[in-house]
């Protein structure tokens, strides 16, 4: 098999922070990897080590073929990154925006003219291409600046939280567009807090907590590690409710969860669901909803780190991993050429 992105032992350290602690990834070619973590877990130092921006104290990397230390200007004519938060230049327009990227990128005028007209219509931007960025609504700043990183037709493109602060239908639009990159062969590194989003759009997942990777595999691989599905009952009288949580959780031999009407319980033998049931109805127990569904990726990572993947501890702010630290916030890499406004559109 081919691979995109190889690293083995990453290693980085702030003082006594450990904010890579030995990660191992592979990425084949073509596919979308999502990196799931809270705050904190080492997502966008990962980034920035495979993107470049930072030398690993420890182990050794690899993208599209090359070393991300010796290598790194190869790594970098080969990729394309979006930070957590749009970096365009706002003062200039959504065509100028693009124009400049692609002459850093040493294309003829006219060419980069034409790459602009494009990607501004690939990504429905085309009737706001001649307004100031800064007249931009999040959603589109965010669909810039993903077109941003795909002026140079990067065969990698890493994409750190591109979602962040985003609606839901703006997430969705961006959503599709990633689709769109994976199906035209983009290798793609997706990092991301929402287990929604994962789900969603990645092929693989590894989940990081604490700078190490703890899990990895496709999103039904990772929902069977927890060996158990999911019972939710919501009684048709929000009176029975403490009976409904009395029921499953003796049967059951745990303390379910108990929120918005709804009672959730872990369930490693569905034998028992039978059981629950005939003893709700032996009680006069309707039921409005009765479900067993397989474990979310949100009930996954809490199994795997005892927390959820949106809480952010104390170590969340992590130099390289807290807001505004991403490459997108400051030194935005497009396919290797750091963005300068002097250069002539």
């Amino acid at each position: 098999m081919t691979y995109a992105i190889q690293a083995e032992g990453l290693a980085k350290r702030y003082g006594e922070t450990r904010a890579l602690d030995g990660v191992d990834l592979e990425v084949p070619r073509g596919r979308l990897l999502g990196v799931l973590g809270p705050n904190g877990a080492g997502k966008t130092t990962a980034v920035r080590v495979l993107a470049t921006l930072l030398r690993p104290d420890g182990g050794h990397a690899r993208v599209g073929g090359y070393d991300v230390v010796r290598q790194a200007h190869q790594v970098r004519s080969l990729i394309g990154l979006t930070g957590q938060y749009a970096a365009v230049d706002e003062t200039l327009t959504g065509v100028e925006n693009l124009v400049m990227i692609g002459r850093l990128l040493d294309m003829p005028r006219a060419e980069a003219r034409r790459r602009a007209n494009e990607l501004l219509a690939r990504f429905d931007l085309t009737d706001a291409g001649g307004r100031a960025a800064k007249t931009y609504s999040g959603g589109m700043r965010r669909r810039l600046d993903l077109a941003a990183s795909l002026v140079g037709r990067p065969q990698l493109l890493f994409l750190d939280e591109p979602t962040t602060g985003l609606d839901p239908r703006s997430r969705a639009d961006l959503w599709a567009v990633v689709r769109g990159l994976r199906d035209d062969g983009v290798t793609v590194l997706l990092t991301t807090q929402y287990l929604e989003e994962a789900d969603q759009l990645a092929d693989d997942i590894v989940v990081f907590d604490h700078g190490k990777v703890i899990a990895s595999g496709t999103s039904d691989e990772l929902k069977a590690t927890t060996g158990a599905q999911v019972l939710e009952v919501r009684p048709l009288r929000p009176s029975h409710l403490d009976v409904v949580a009395s029921v499953v959780g003796d049967v059951l031999g745990a303390a379910p969860e108990v929120a918005g009407g709804l009672v959730c319980g872990s369930v490693r033998d569905p034998a028992l669901v039978p059981s629950i049931v005939r003893r709700l109805d032996d009680l006069g127990v309707v039921a409005a909803e009765l479900s067993l569904r397989k474990s979310s990726l949100d009930e996954v990572f809490l199994a795997l780190t005892g927390h959820r993947a949106e809480e952010s501890e104390n170590a969340g702010d992590r130099p390289g991993d807290g807001p505004g630290s991403g490459a997108g916030a400051h030194d935005d890499t497009r396919n290797g050429t750091a963005r300068k406004k002097e250069v002539a559109l």
